[in-house]
């Protein structure tokens, strides 16, 4: 790549503050910084230096603990054409893996696992999502836009998408900011969501398809962009589990896994989740699944309550709580949440049993993941045995650089 002849403000490290980026790793903390050249805006592209003036990297700034997101370690312009070959990549990568054989619902781009950090992109059968966690990819929404406009209504019937002629069913219908709950306080920007391209679904009905379910999204009231695509492959894992199996499926959102273990002819099904509008949904997707028969039950109920109370027994249970620990000064108190929830599942399931369970908390370690499952097996005496260990799927990849990407961690055990 050519050097940058743009001029962008400087960030000058400390000394021996170098040794991150020497690493490939994409952030630049503020207790790193000595001095900016220029001033420098919330969103601004910015290039770091070191010490004695050797670049670095490019990225973007922002005035908090990470100070700039790295998009570059190789002088650029950070124009139009950059950006288009960041997202020609990432789709490459997802074409590659296959996932547009058996679904219309993906990641294309997620965040630092695909080199554009502070940036998600999910794909919901013709209608991108676009979510910006930074002023920066804020900012440039109507150029990823256009860009995605341009690779999916004119590339795509030649081989300069993906090098393989016609990708198949990725095609554009309209392009969904959803950034207003996404943006850092600080930035102060009055972000509203709405469709950036396209109109929105007729009677906002979206309906995607995964290894042959079907699903409602609803991407402007739902959680994240709208489904959980990252647990996609767990929830095909899961069906194996389930025949002739009582199914315990908490924190069950609109239903992912419950589909999946009605699907698998489990003899019933419990979701639980404090949501009447998600419950609601999830009945709608079982009804679009298997019709008006289904072998299901819906509790609007807190899950720990839930769980309390319950005289039931299961054979399998799925644990897919919210993140308990956001931050790493959480980290204690949502490490305990998590050896509390398990506990109180161990003592429902049935001998021999099957426990899925997850944590989507970036601050929790796998490490750390798994031995609260070894306190909270040891809590209530019952021996596990780890059978599978689960994490996000091939369009959620992870940076060997950024191993904090690595965010969804997940466990099956057989519980005796």
């Amino acid at each position: 790549m050519l050097k940058s002849k743009v001029m962008f403000p400087k960030i000058i490290l400390k000394k021996g503050k170098e040794k991150s980026l020497a690493r490939r790793h994409p952030w630049v903390f503020s207790g790193a910084i000595s001095r900016i050249d220029n001033p420098a805006r919330e969103g601004d592209v910015v290039e770091v230096y070191d010490s004695n003036g050797a670049y670095l990297a490019t990225g973007h700034y922002q005035p908090s603990s990470i100070s700039v997101r790295i998009f570059s370690f190789v002088k650029t312009e950070a124009n139009g054409q950059f950006w288009k070959e960041k997202f020609r990549e990432a789709f490459s990568l997802r074409y590659r893996l296959g996932i547009t054989g058996y679904c219309d619902v993906f990641r294309l781009v997620n965040a630092e696992g695909d080199g554009m950090p502070g940036l998600i992109v999910d794909y919901y059968n013709g209608i991108f999502v676009m979510q910006a966690h930074s002023a920066g990819m804020y900012f440039n929404a109507e150029l990823f836009r256009d860009i995605l406009v341009e690779l999916f209504e004119r590339d795509l019937d030649d081989k300069k998408t993906t090098g393989q002629k016609n990708p198949g069913i990725i095609l554009l219908k309209s392009v969904y900011n959803k950034s207003s709950d996404t943006l850092p306080f600080k930035a102060g920007i009055e972000a509203q969501n709405g469709f950036i391209y396209g109109s929105p679904p007729e009677h906002n009905n979206i309906i995607v398809s995964e290894y042959g379910y079907k699903f409602l999204v609803d991407i402007e009231g739902g959680q994240k962009t709208g489904f959980f695509i990252d647990q996609r492959e767990n929830r095909k894992l899961l069906e194996r589990f389930c025949t002739g199996k009582k199914v315990l499926n908490a924190f069950s959102y609109t239903g992912g896994f419950t589909v999946y273990a009605i699907g698998g002819d489990a003899s019933v099904v419990h979701s639980v989740d404090s949501s009447a509008g998600s419950l609601d949904l999830a009945g709608k997707n079982l009804a679009l699944n298997f019709g008006s028969i289904f072998r299901h039950e819906s509790f609007c109920e807190d899950v720990f309550k839930f769980l309390a109370a319950t005289s039931d027994t299961y054979d399998v249970i799925i644990l897919d709580p919210p993140a308990f620990s956001k931050h790493i000064d959480t980290l204690k108190q949502g490490l305990r949440g998590y050896e509390r929830l398990n506990e109180m599942a161990l003592k429902k399931i049935s001998r021999g049993g099957i426990l899925f369970t997850f944590s989507c908390s970036q601050s929790v370690s796998k490490d750390a993941f798994r031995t609260t499952l070894f306190r909270s097996s040891l809590a209530v005496k019952r021996d596990l045995k780890i059978i599978y260990q689960l994490s996000q799927p091939g369009d959620h990849p992870v940076s060997i650089y950024h191993p904090e990407g690595e965010y969804l961690k997940g466990l099956v055990l057989k519980v005796e």
